[in-house]
């Protein structure tokens, strides 16, 4: 088998010219390119020299197979197969291939891991201390945004000061995957919260700075920057648990199909493009009602 090749190395023109599209036509985010790219040198390592557009069906197959055996598992799997079909997809559009070899080919199945969310304790116990300065100020803004909106990471992460919010209305306006724009409801306790952070962000965002969020230094704060800050609020709080920008919108999620049971209203609030990615919730609500029912049914009880 030959050596893994370097992750940071360059690609072939091709691969990279799908990528930099990807980045600024689609609006994919770094996380994605990152996973994107990383599947490429999969595929070029697997392919062993061979040119990609000489591969077939039967190639893909046994190169699934093989990272299967190396150990690699199936949502992995899956993500190196859905950069090979975007690539095969761009290498017809662009240059001309034949065929996507990577269509129809399916990874193994992995077991199914539901998000983990936090409780409605926690997440008051996350958002509910007053901030002590002008950065925790700025902290609980975002962390009420997420928890009030559903956002993704990188959506709060690219909001400006001159468009998007309108806490008048009560309504934030963002570009999600693929450039979709969404727009959903900014809840009491977040817009109070975003009003707190905007009276005195002034006094360090540079001059000039579009970012709603910035940094110490008045820089717009980086996708990173805001997980850091979650995770540093969470720990110094005693949580208990790890907390990540993307557990909020799971929580957000979870909480609100509790209390409303409207699947589709949850599906277009969280930007999802098909209903079958929101349908996770409904396992976890009723992980809950189970748990409900084995508290309080007489039946159920040992």
């Amino acid at each position: 088998m030959p050596p893994p090749l370097d992750p940071s190395s360059p690609l072939p023109a091709d691969c990279e010219a799908w990528l930099d599209w990807l980045a600024n036509q689609r609006r994919a985010s770094p996380l994605t390119l990152k996973a994107y790219r990383a599947g490429l040198h999969a595929l070029l390592r697997l392919a062993d020299g061979r040119p990609v557009v000489e591969l077939e069906v039967q190639d893909i197959r046994r190169f699934v197979a093989r990272l299967h055996g190396e150990g690699l598992q199936g949502r992995s799997i899956a993500r190196h197969l859905s950069s090979w079909r975007g690539l095969f997809r761009w290498l017809i559009r662009q240059h001309g291939a034949r065929a996507n070899p990577a269509l129809g080919v399916r990874p193994p199945k992995s077991p199914s891991v539901l998000p983990r969310v936090l409780s409605p304790e926690q997440a008051n116990a996350l958002l509910d201390p007053e901030a002590q300065n002008m950065l925790e100020t700025r902290d609980v803004a975002i962390f009420e945004l997420f928890y009030s909106s559903g956002l993704r990471v990188s959506e709060v992460a690219s909001l400006d000061i001159d468009g998007g919010l309108d806490l008048t209305e009560g309504m934030v306006t963002v570009a999600g995957k693929r450039n979709r724009s969404r727009s959903v409801p900014v809840g009491s306790h977040a817009t109070t919260a975003l009003a707190a952070w905007l009276a005195v962000r002034s006094q360090i965002a540079r001059s000039g700075e579009r970012a709603l969020f910035v940094t110490r230094s008045g820089g717009r704060l980086s996708a990173g920057g805001i997980a850091s800050r979650l995770g540093h609020r969470a720990r110094l709080l005693g949580l208990g648990v790890h907390v990540h920008p993307h557990m909020l919108r799971h929580s957000f999620a979870s909480h609100l199909l509790q209390s409303s049971g409207d699947l589709r209203a949850v599906q277009e609030l969280l930007g999802h493009a098909s209903i079958r990615s929101t349908q996770v919730y409904t396992h976890l609500d009723f992980q809950h009602l189970a748990k409900v029912y084995d508290a309080a049914h007489p039946r159920a009880r040992k």
